[in-house]
């Protein structure tokens, strides 16, 4: 049995597309108020690339914001969407580019809001340290899932060539199909983790 190892910074800090594939199948671990530790096993992931991807959150910002932006690598990007749901990010990608990946999905939690809500995030938690956090992190069990790639959700407002970038990944089960089948009719891909991409996460 392969013991889980908390990611690192140079997990976070390859391309920001490969951080978003290898985040699938991997644990994010919530320390709740009362001291509990659940393991959540992530399966779907979108990427969002800087700085001309027009699907990007971080354009919708203002100029003084975007100054305070921190983009140090393997950090809890949160925002609110709707008012009501907090999107779970996590910075990443090469260089100091705005980059990152949105967690879309972990078991028992399909979405983005439902997964947000399952990991009782909040404000104050926007900007942690993933990779030093003791109420947030994420472990690698040696786990390698494949994934099918599909156009990015709830996109519609970019331009192409941005709206029809396969950037969202997802391992296919009974309940991540049903949920996916919600979604519109996009033309997944299905691919296999290569064996340096295996290699690279042991």
């Amino acid at each position: 049995m392969t013991l889980s190892k908390r990611l690192q910074q140079n997990f976070f800090k390859d391309d920001v597309v490969e951080v978003a594939k290898k985040l699938i199948g991997k644990l994010i671990c919530r320390k709740f108020e009362d001291g509990t530790i659940k393991k959540f096993r992530i399966n779907e992931t979108e990427a969002y690339a800087a700085p001309d991807d027009a699907a990007n959150h971080y354009n919708s910002y203002n100029e003084k914001k975007k100054s305070q932006l921190n983009i140090e690598k393997g950090l809890l990007y949160l925002y609110i969407c709707y008012g009501i749901y907090w999107m779970v990010n996590v910075t990443a990608g090469q260089g100091s580019k705005p980059e990152g990946c949105l967690i879309r999905g972990i078991e028992t939690a399909p979405g983005p809001g439902r997964t947000g809500a399952r990991l009782e995030v909040s404000k104050s938690m926007h900007g942690i340290d993933l990779t030093t956090s003791d109420i947030i992190w994420i472990e690698d069990d040696g786990n390698n899932w494949d994934y099918i790639s599909t156009p990015r959700v709830g996109i519609d407002y970019a331009p192409e060539p941005w709206l029809s970038k396969p950037w969202r990944f997802y391992h296919e089960t009974e309940e991540s199909r049903k949920y996916a089948s919600r979604l519109g009719k996009s033309k997944p891909k299905k691919k296999k983790k290569s064996d340096d991409e295996k290699s690279s996460q042991k």
